[in-house]
């Protein structure tokens, strides 16, 4: 057990700032739409991400592997606990979006900062287990902290979820504080970041996807479904409402179905970690996942929309799992940061397009058709993926022991 007390610490780091991040979540909308009554600056709120991560993603791999993680991981929770503590004394709107767009700029160096960290923390044997207990965390901030934001806002105020997710982060920064150090080999020899280094590094991160072939090509095709099914997610309350006709109390309780489904994949993931194969958890989770999609889009009633909303919420844990797994075992270390930082920066590229394409598609022909097309396509190269993952010549990129060798 002394072997999981790092990893464990780390778990409970992020599971704090994540549980926060759910209840700020609920409480940022209702705050917006009580500052300016403008559901169309409630919207304005989730295309902030994707334009820090286009400002920042081209730079900051090269910072992230350059830096020591654990350090940058610090300073980006201490910077967003600061500015998120700030937001309630804010009554402009548009002063709450660029403090938003600047703690989403460190969210965007955070994420690759984290993950590269967990990787040199972890050991290899230990990784699938340590990311679906990862996995079960985060579906439990899902789950749990859109309610607590409900209590906190009905007996206190909005301003009380927002300072609990400031502190959440601060609270996040001094438990990672006191985890090992794991790039002592960093220390002394930091270099400033010029424009020939990040030219380099995006030189460097396309040679390594070419000379890496089948690993860019999974991680292509799983990266694509995953789209689809994030450009699904824009048009699933409208779907609900327009289309079954449900009302949003039963869109809430949807909502919490797909928490609950999601967290008892999590934990179905973390006791089998061991049991079955990461070439299942990738190849059929991605399958069922996609297959979770084309149920609820397919459904007229309450029912078949929660056995949909159940199967995406249980097997997407299994994939997503997987996914993590097969990423931290075959990216080098070295390099992680930018690689991530690379192909984020091409993926919120293709999301806004998704996005817009499915969204301009429903408007002109029916929406369930629409979206019943992009889950179909989804499903399909889903099954291509399971088809390469399965290829008995290339087991070497999931079996445990050619990557302990590599």
């Amino acid at each position: 057990m002394q072997t999981w007390k790092n990893p464990l610490l780390l778990i409970s780091g992020i599971g704090v700032s994540n549980l926060g991040n759910w209840i700020y979540f609920v409480a940022i909308n209702l705050l917006i739409l009580d500052l300016t009554g403008s559901p169309a600056a409630v919207a304005g709120l989730f295309i902030i991400r994707p334009l820090a991560v286009l400002v920042t993603n081209t730079w900051s791999g090269s910072l992230i592997d350059r830096m020591n993680n654990r350090h940058l991981m610090i300073i980006t929770d201490v910077v967003r606990g600061i500015l998120i503590g700030c937001i309630p004394f804010i009554n402009s709107l548009w002063g709450i979006y660029v403090l938003m767009f600047i703690v989403n700029i460190a969210g965007s160096l955070f994420g690759p900062s984290s993950t590269t960290y967990m990787t040199k923390l972890v050991p290899p044997e230990k990784r699938k287990r340590f990311n679906s207990i990862f996995s079960f965390t985060s579906s439990g901030a899902f789950l749990v902290g859109p309610s607590i934001s409900g209590l906190l806002i009905m007996y206190t105020s909005i301003d009380v979820c927002i300072f609990i997710n400031a502190i959440s982060f601060i609270v996040c920064a001094l438990i990672i504080y006191y985890l090992p150090n794991v790039d002592n080999q960093t220390e002394g020899k930091r270099e400033r970041i010029t424009l020939a280094h990040v030219s380099q590094d995006w030189k460097s991160v396309l040679h390594f996807s070419k000379t890496a072939g089948y690993f860019s090509f999974i991680y292509l095709l799983f990266q694509i479904a995953t789209l689809i099914g994030f450009a699904l997610d824009s048009q699933e309350a409208t779907f609900i409402k327009g289309v079954i006709g449900l009302t949003e109390r039963d869109y809430g309780l949807l909502l919490s179905i797909a928490g609950g489904a999601y967290l008892a994949g999590s934990s179905a993931a973390t006791l089998v970690a061991n049991k079955i194969s990461l070439r299942m958890f990738i190849g059929l989770g991605m399958i069922l996942t996609a297959g979770g999609y084309f149920v609820f889009y397919s459904s007229s009633t309450l029912f078949l929309a929660a056995v949909g909303f159940i199967i995406f919420g249980v097997f997407s844990a299994f994939a997503n799992t997987g996914y993590m797994t097969f990423f931290q075992n075959n990216v080098p270390i070295n390099m992680m940061g930018r690689f991530s930082s690379t192909t984020n920066l091409i993926q919120a590229i293709i999301q806004i397009v998704f996005t817009l394409m499915l969204g301009f598609l429903a408007e002109i022909l029916s929406l369930q058709f629409i979206c019943l097309v992009f889950s179909g396509i989804s499903i399909v190269i889903s099954i291509v993926l399971c088809i390469f993952v399965y290829r008995p010549a290339k087991i070497h990129y999931y079996e445990l022991s050619e990557v302990s060798k590599a």
